[in-house]
């Protein structure tokens, strides 16, 4: 497959991470997200559907409390992310009211994935959201989670709400141009993975490496989301957030970043 997945995609996924919402962790990136949102505009006028799972709580939070260093203990995490969910919400909502777009915070934990019931009551919302033309902003609830029902990171959060509601492609903006053979920052021989099929055992060694000190997702879980969502027939697009218009040459089939196919469609 030598042509963009996001063209023919009806309902997408997108999600930004913590560097890109925070600026790198010196308060939220307002401009950036208005960006995405004058974006996002765009393809709903088009016809898709989308939902964003957003990073930046937590780190927002602790920009907003003087916290130079992320907490380890997990009631500081917490408190971190309540102060810090304020900020962000209020940013999404404001980004998208100027284009007369309503948003609603979602947040959700492993265990209302794991429970049927729950489960069934997740979709629900997000399928009614959908139709009424509300973007969902969909992060974990770190105010009550523990370490024992954490998603882990927000890639893995991303894909299952893919899978929750079968989008069609699964967008991950990053800090990085995509998937590298090697860690670009430390090799300079590294070239770009321009497409792959999702699932291929290599590309878990070598997406290997951590995240940012902002937040917990490297490639190794970007690589893993792609992995989790193929499976249900969802193609991958890891790029950089950095990109001009990304999400609007994306969907006009420009091929940028590191396409990773669903299995089915290979």
């Amino acid at each position: 497959m030598t042509v963009s997945v996001c063209k023919d995609a009806k309902r997408i996924v997108i999600k930004v991470g913590s560097t890109l919402v925070t600026n790198h962790g010196e308060g939220l990136d307002k401009v950036a997200i208005h960006r995405w949102a004058a974006q996002v505009a765009k393809l709903q006028g088009a016809g898709k559907e989308v939902l964003m799972v957003s990073s930046g709580a937590i780190a927002e939070g602790m920009q907003r409390l003087g916290w130079k260093v992320r907490p380890e203990e997990i009631h500081d995490l917490q408190a971190a992310a309540a102060v810090g969910q304020m900020g962000l919400v209020q940013v999404y909502e404001t980004a998208f009211m100027e284009h007369h777009i309503h948003t609603a915070q979602v947040l959700l934990t492993n265990a209302d994935l794991a429970n049927q019931e729950r489960y069934d009551n997740a979709k629900a919302t997000l399928e009614n959201l959908i139709k009424l033309g509300v973007v969902a902003v969909i992060n974990e609830n770190d105010t009550v989670v523990t370490d024992e029902i954490k998603f882990g990171d927000n890639d893995t959060l991303a894909a299952l709400v893919c899978n929750l509601i079968h989008a069609d492609l699964l967008i991950i903006l990053t800090d990085q141009d995509g998937l590298y053979t090697d860690d670009p920052r430390k090799n300079k021989a590294a070239t770009l993975i321009k497409e792959t099929k999702a699932g291929e055992p290599e590309l878990e060694l070598i997406a290997g490496g951590a995240g940012s000190s902002l937040g917990k997702g490297g490639m190794l879980t970007k690589v893993l989301a792609a992995k989790m969502v193929s499976r249900q027939h969802c193609h991958t697009i890891i790029a950089s957030g950095h990109e001009p218009d990304v999400l609007l040459r994306l969907a006009q089939g420009e091929m940028i970043g590191t396409q990773l196919v669903a299995t089915a469609f290979v």
